[in-house]
């Protein structure tokens, strides 16, 4: 229990910096515009809408459900309002919580001794960990992290009152209870429902102990519990899927680049080599970004890309894994049974560190045989239940990597398209898998080498591998503490996207000339982004510039030809520099662009709405009372307001 107290508090300590930060990027559209929070709204809504507020049904939609951790929104909404710092203290106490279950969940892996304590504090430590837990809409991901844990030990518990009699009752009320875990974490974030087949392999290699060579005898018990396992997954994911109208998402261009190439290679090899990309990030998490969309990440085009060969480096390094995992640890093995040991309950003691002898157990319905003596030189070796010994390291593996691999795969583009290529928040989840493959290396290393002195160097750089990891974190966490600090933490990753956002923070800020200057570095280095050009000619507008504005809002309607917010000023323009009649075609235009496919309807609707309101009144000027209109204005609009457009701040499916 300390351990794991003293690895909830290092998590806590290290997000303390975050308490006095502001919402940040995604946070606007989640918290502060997110109609779904305020109290007026029923809150059944939260059911029927997704993330941000969207019906789901609706074409635009991107059918992010996740209504539990909307309602815990709605909670801090109806607590403290608007007030960051709640959202921020909850985010924090989360993830003090989730590191003491990793912990937890550790010991019966790692051991009771340090191992346990170094994975939790990687966990707590890994700066990757910070959009996640600094950004409020990060929440998701930390929520699904919760009730993943919740589901993996419900199971774990499962398991072994199954092994203690496969007709106990309370065994199965367990498994139901981390299958209603593992729902609880999908309605905090999709990914969530993966720990369904996380648990069936750790009741295959780390409960059962499978390893190739060998093959088991029948066993009912194991079969009903993967049985109900794959069942309670597809059931899930047919429900969600038929929740949110049985239709997939729609995605732009920018968002994820490779999926709108037309060239099959291309795809291939960007697709390939992004689970090694998220890798890099967990391995070496140096080079961080609010947001990975557009041109962060360059596509794959050809094979002299030198990044195929980081991509091919990691796939080997996965088999090998596997292999290493699937054949078992003969070396390893062959070490521990040669060197100075003894064995109690099948935990192998060598130098005051326990390795687990690995052993057939047998049917673990049923209890082992028990095995006296020595012979040949073996030590003596008890065959009880299953946890009285720590796993073989090559079980570990499969688990460990299962862990980091499965959470991941939805977010791979591999199996379906997503609405992003690198997003640091979805890897909260795997991480746990990358923190006990590295501490179990760590662990392996220590067994391996004989001389004090490299054992010694091999625990002090482990503290310094820890203290780096939080020293990063602690800077990282000073990136989200407002807008502005954490867009231009993001130019040399993103500069388009990072130079538009900042544009918009600037202006609000009434630094019109830098926002001037920050919105031209944006569309210098991607030319075709309609909401950086409306943003651009907004700002001009309200500048009396109007003629360079009317431009910019001609290009963004030909890069977005939906963009409703940009026909509204151009009309009003028009309409002050006295030419009436495109005023008019250009009201017109915008009062027939449908809603589907929009990231921002309720915007969408807004713009529209104005746009026929100015449309009425230069009718009513020119007396033209009688023309028929497709919809009626709104009353509450006000004539010739600019609207302004989303700032492109806003990522799918993150």
């Amino acid at each position: 229990m300390i351990t794991e107290l003293a690895c909830g508090a290092a998590a806590l300590v290290l997000y303390l910096n975050t308490l006095d930060a502001d919402f940040c990027y995604d946070d606007s559209r989640a918290i502060k515009t997110n109609q779904d929070l305020l109290p007026e709204t029923p809150w059944r809504n939260v059911f029927y809408d997704d993330f941000w507020g969207t019906l789901l049904t609706h074409s635009g939609s991107h059918k992010s459900y996740r209504p539990l951790c909307t309602l815990s929104f709605r909670l801090n909404y109806a607590l403290a309002g608007l007030e960051p710092w709640g959202y921020h203290l909850v985010n924090v106490c989360l993830h003090g919580i989730v590191t003491g279950l990793f912990t937890t969940m550790c010991r019966p892996l790692l051991g009771g001794g340090p191992w346990s304590l170094v994975a939790g504090l990687l966990f707590a430590a890994h700066p990757v960990h910070t959009e996640a837990v600094a950004g409020v809409v990060g929440r998701a991901d930390v929520g699904a992290g919760l009730f993943f844990l919740l589901s993996l030990l419900c199971y774990s518990h499962h398991c072994a009152l199954r092994w203690r009699g496969p007709r106990s009752g309370r065994a199965w009320l367990w498994l139901l209870g981390s299958v209603g875990a593992a729902a609880g974490a999908m309605l905090w974030k999709e990914q969530g429902v993966t720990v369904l087949g996380v648990s069936a392999v750790y009741d295959l290699f780390i409960f059962h102990r499978f390893q190739l060579p060998q093959l088991y005898r029948k066993n009912a018990p194991l079969l009903i519990s993967l049985s109900l396992l794959a069942g309670s997954g597809v059931g899930l994911l047919a429900a969600r899927v038929y929740w949110m109208g049985n239709k997939p998402p729609n995605f732009s261009n920018s968002d994820n680049p490779a999926a709108d190439s037309p060239h099959l290679l291309t795809r291939t090899l960007t697709f390939l080599h992004l689970p090694a990309a998220n890798f890099w990030l967990l391995l070496c998490p140096d080079r961080l970004s609010f947001d990975w969309s557009m041109d962060a990440l360059p596509l794959l085009r050809t094979f002299a890309d030198w990044r195929n060969f980081q991509s091919l480096a990691f796939y080997a390094g996965l088999l090998f894994l596997v292999w290493y995992g699937l054949r078992g640890s003969p070396i390893v093995e062959k070490r521990e049974a040669n060197g100075k040991s003894h064995v109690t309950n099948g935990k192998s003691l060598t130098n005051g560190h326990c390795h687990h002898l690995h052993t057939d157990l047998g049917s673990p319905g049923e209890p082992g045989p028990t095995k006296n003596g020595t012979q040949n030189g073996t030590a003596k070796v008890h065959h009880n239940a299953p946890w009285d010994s720590l796993p073989p390291t090559g079980n570990l593996l499969m688990f460990f990597l299962a862990l980091l691999t499965l959470p991941f795969l939805p977010a791979t583009n591999l199996l379906f398209y997503v609405g992003f290529v690198v997003a640091e928040r979805v890897l909260y989840i795997p991480s746990m898998g990358f923190c006990m493959l590295v501490t179990v290396g760590l662990r392996s290393l220590y067994v391996a080498v004989r001389s004090r002195r490299h054992r010694t160097l091999l625990l002090c750089s482990t503290v310094g591998l820890v203290l780096l990891y939080g020293a990063k974190t602690a800077l990282r966490n000073r990136d989200w503490q407002s807008e502005e600090t954490l867009y231009r933490s993001g130019i040399r990753v993103n500069p388009a996207k990072a130079w538009g956002n900042l544009g918009n923070v600037l202006k609000n800020q009434g630094k019109m000339a830098e926002a001037e200057g920050a919105y031209r570095n944006a569309l210098h280095f991607r030319g075709n982004m309609a909401d950086m050009l409306y943003n651009l000619g907004l700002l001009l507008q309200e500048n009396d510039r109007f003629s360079e504005a009317l431009r910019y809002y001609k290009l963004a309607i030909a890069s977005r030809p939906t963009l409703a917010s940009a026909y509204l000023n151009t009309g009003i323009i028009l309409t002050s520099q006295g030419d009436v009649e495109e005023a008019k075609r250009t009201f017109l235009t915008c009062s027939q662009i449908p809603d589907e496919n929009l990231k921002d309807p309720h915007a969408h609707k807004s713009s529209v709405t104005s746009c026929l309101y100015n449309l009425g009144k230069l009718l009513h000027e020119q007396g033209q009372q009688e023309v028929p209109l497709s919809k009626a204005p709104s009353p509450h609009t006000a004539p010739w307001a600019p609207v302004m457009a989303a700032h492109c701040s806003h990522r799918v499916m993150g």
